[in-house]
């Protein structure tokens, strides 16, 4: 079964803790991440992090300021839904490149600044990381697309 939406933002930090910068291109090099994001690392099981657009707005609408990156989050997608995903399946993004989920959510050693905020942070259940199997550019607008593991 395959799924579509799209790329809504890239976000990019040069540094860990250091707030996301929102970019329209990005280039993803295979078993790495996205290239000058801080939390790119050979052989990691998060390389990539990605979080629904459809998610944010959630927490916006219980009057949280935050926009795509505010949750450390490399890709917003908009119009597909992450929570379908497991350990293992493929994600398809523009012409060339390929992920495949390696962790669903984040665990949060203590309670970050948005859980304490508003009581609640959709890191450690929406957040899904991802390894590059195949590298490549993506741009803001590209599709998205998502296959099942078959077993």
């Amino acid at each position: 079964m395959e799924f579509t939406g799209r790329v809504r933002s890239i976000s990019i930090s040069s540094k860990r803790g250091e707030k996301k910068k929102n970019v329209k291109v990005a280039i993803l090099r295979k078993n790495y991440g996205i290239l000058k994001d801080a939390h790119a690392k050979k052989d990691s099981l998060r390389q990539v992090s990605l979080l629904m657009w459809e998610s944010i707005k959630r927490m916006r609408r219980r009057g949280l300021e935050v926009k795509e990156g505010s949750f450390a989050e490399n890709i917003t997608t908009e119009g597909i839904n992450l929570r379908k995903l497991k350990k293992g399946d493929r994600i398809f993004i523009g012409e060339n490149v390929i992920l495949e989920v390696s962790k669903i959510g984040k665990e949060c050693l203590s309670p970050c600044s948005i859980y304490k905020r508003v009581g609640y942070c959709i890191m450690p259940k929406e957040g899904i990381f991802a390894k590059v199997l195949k590298g490549g550019k993506i741009k803001v607008g590209d599709k998205i697309t998502f296959s099942h593991l078959v077993k």
